[in-house]
């Protein structure tokens, strides 16, 4: 305290007697002692009296205040544990976002950077917790519309719960069937990861002492993995859960390696049909990233679906070509739309104008009095090579008539009631159900896979119909024993492209049809 301070104080003058003025005998003070003796009984007495005043007050009742004391000690140290996490989760993001992606950004080099990220492993990735959920789809579009993760059953459809679901319903059968597909796709990948088209047989003799047969075109490498990764992803496997989150983590490591750093695409332009392989390719990253919601393929998905933009046709749809030359196919369409709804699923960037195109197209090519979707044209049939596949009677499929219907449901007309059309193609369809018929050659894998997903989702005798028609022709015609064991043998016109590993994962997804996607609204 200074000086100053002290201006301010009261001065108290002391009553006792100063040493120095005057010097007091012990007469003095025994005399004065005794004067002022009656005035300390009496405070003694005062003292006393104060003192059972004090012990009769009822203190107890003064303890419905100390509450809002005991609150106050209560809140303090409960604030400790609630800062602390919170200190910890930011630094957390920040290490995981910025140092993956913003540098990808500004990275000009982004093939140099996209190796490195391939070469490293998967353990980060983690699984969706709702995976294996039985309530609605929380999507933010309704949860009527189809997707990667649409209607009930959970984020995608129960591909964890359905496939017991599938072993109780219909026995032993089909489960055993999709195990030994699963298994013959495993054991023929390729030590870098790919399934490859036309080479599989090399990685012949882990099943029995014989060589597969049935390769298909080399060109179609992309697509053949993306094919088997959908279906070890449909089964509910990712990279770090399931019996084959090894293959899948080599799977997709082994497709980011094959994206070109600067136009995003997958794989090579070294066919017209280069853009089918990029879109099967990008479907399977966008379900694989839905899954796993790892940085490291957010990037690789956002440029694939970003090519995917620039391909289609200025309010239309797609081909063949990158960029457009105004041409529209409806096959290339369904396959592209697919991959941008797994993309909205998974929270990426999306064109919304693709959903109208589509929306167009399919009005353009549509034969509203008997159903059928064309391929090229208006009520077309399904297209054929002159001299290579045209022994395959177009007339006995209804291959594009089942992509028409299920990317209408993919993209929200799910209820029959309200669009006749819906009904129309699947009544065109029950005209020609799946049959085993290779000498015939009325066999098409391609028709049964869309048909399969189709008809699950519009219900009812259509799909009890169709159903019945395809375990009899999934059953019956996988192989049984060898190295060939759980495998197809690649029937239909495009069997001679994409070999036995297409005709194989193609028929593993037909069996996953009961759980790979939940059932949309109005689907009976």
């Amino acid at each position: 305290m200074s000086n100053a301070d002290y201006k301010d104080v009261e001065q108290i003058e002391s009553t006792l007697p100063r040493p120095w003025e005057e010097e007091t005998t012990f007469n003095d003070v025994l005399y004065d002692w005794m004067g002022r003796a009656p005035w300390l009984a009496i405070s003694g007495a005062a003292h006393l009296l104060a003192f059972f005043v004090l012990a009769a007050i009822p203190w107890d009742a003064f303890n419905k205040e100390d509450p809002p004391v005991i609150t106050a000690s209560v809140e303090a140290p409960a604030d400790e544990p609630i800062e602390e996490p919170e200190e910890e989760e930011i630094p957390e993001e920040e290490e995981e976002i910025e140092p993956i992606e913003e540098p990808i950004l500004k990275d000009a080099e982004v093939s140099d950077h996209n190796e490195e990220d391939v070469d490293q492993p998967f353990e980060s990735m983690v699984g969706d917790p709702d995976m294996n959920s039985d309530s609605p789809f929380d999507s933010d579009n309704s949860n009527d519309v189809m997707g990667i993760g649409g209607g009930a059953g959970g984020k995608f459809g129960g591909r964890l719960g359905g496939r017991r679901n599938l072993r109780a319903a219909h026995g032993k059968g089909l489960d055993q069937a999709l195990k030994d597909a699963l298994e013959w796709l495993k054991n023929h990948q390729s030590p870098d990861g790919s399934w490859d088209t036309d080479e599989f047989s090399t990685e012949c003799g882990k099943i029995g002492n014989t060589v597969c047969g049935d390769p298909g075109y080399p060109q179609h490498d992309v697509g053949s993995t993306g094919l088997a990764l959908l279906a070890f992803l449909g089964e509910g496997n990712t990279t770090d859960s399931g019996d084959y989150k090894v293959q899948v983590a080599m799977g997709i490591k082994w497709l980011r390696s094959m994206q070109d750093p600067d136009s995003g695409l997958l794989g090579e332009k070294s066919s017209h049909e280069f853009l089918y392989n990029h879109a099967i390719g990008t479907l399977a990253l966008c379900e694989a990233y839905y899954a796993t919601k790892s940085p490291l393929l957010k990037r690789t998905c956002q440029n694939a679906i970003n090519y995917i933009n620039r391909a289609r046709n200025p309010y239309s749809a797609w081909r063949y070509d990158e960029p457009p030359m105004g041409a529209n196919d409806t096959s290339v369409t369904g396959w592209m739309i697919f991959a941008i709804k797994a993309a909205e699923d998974a929270k990426l960037q999306i064109d919304p104008g693709a959903y109208d195109g589509a929306r167009e197209w399919l009005k353009e090519v549509t034969d509203e009095s008997n159903g059928r979707v064309g391929y090229s044209e208006y009520g077309n049939l399904s297209s054929r090579i002159t001299g290579v596949n045209d022994h395959f009677p177009a007339e006995k499929g209804e291959a594009m008539t089942a992509v028409g219907l299920l990317v209408r449901m993919f993209m929200g007309e799910t209820d029959p009631k309200k669009s006749p059309i819906l009904k129309k193609h699947g009544d065109l369809m029950l005209r020609t159900l799946p049959e085993w018929d290779p000498d015939g050659f009325g066999s098409d894998m391609y028709y049964w896979y869309y048909g399969s997903y189709a008809m699950y989702q519009l219900g009812g005798t259509h799909w009890k119909k169709w159903e019945a028609a395809l375990k009899k022709t999934i059953l019956e015609n996988q192989r049984k024993d060898g190295d060939e064991k759980g495998s197809w043998d690649p029937v239909g016109p495009w069997g001679y492209a994409g070999g036995r590993v297409y005709s194989t994962a193609l028929m593993a997804l037909c069996i996953e049809v009961y759980f790979r996607y939940g059932k949309v609204a109005g689907a009976r």
